[in-house]
């Protein structure tokens, strides 16, 4: 099949063959940087004998963060880290979503320069944060969730590197 002409205002879409309109006014663009591949995890410990043992990734750093009540542990995937989410208890909301679904990809997160600022423009984008603040991640790091409601089902978070 031929793709249909297309006009400064269309991109041809292989995939449904048709031509979509293109946005009235290009948006600012966060960066498009994968940080990290979150995998939502029942134990660490036992998880990482499968990532490390089987698939051969490098272990980098573990961190528990109580004031979110998980423990975060990466691993090298060469320019992207693959971070495993465990939470601390049994009645932790990531536990409960544990019951239900077992392992599962929890989220993908893109790197940024300053999270604050991110967040800022969320609202003319058409999105909005799963919480008002910003949350700390391992390292220092700053980061925060755009609320999956905005974002077509899927969970993204963004962070940063501390200032």
């Amino acid at each position: 099949m031929v793709p249909p002409a297309l006009t400064p205002k269309a991109q041809y879409c292989p995939m449904i063959r048709t031509s979509l309109p293109s946005p009235s006014q290009p948006q600012k663009s966060m960066k498009k940087q994968l940080d990290h591949i979150a995998i939502l995890v029942k134990n660490t410990d036992e998880a990482l004998k499968f990532y490390q043992e089987t698939l051969g990734l490098e272990y980098k750093l573990s961190e528990i963060i109580e004031e979110v009540g998980v423990r975060l542990t990466h691993l090298d995937m060469g320019t992207i880290d693959l971070q495993l989410v465990e939470p601390l208890s049994d009645d932790h909301p990531l536990a409960e979503q544990l019951r239900e679904r077992g392992e599962h990809l929890h989220h993908l997160c893109l790197k940024v320069d300053d999270v604050p600022t991110e967040m800022k423009s969320w609202p003319e984008r058409g999105l909005s944060a799963k919480n008002p603040k910003p949350h700390r991640g391992p390292n220092g790091r700053a980061a925060a969730f755009i609320a999956p409601s905005s974002t077509r089902g899927v969970q993204w978070e963004i962070t940063a590197a501390p200032k």
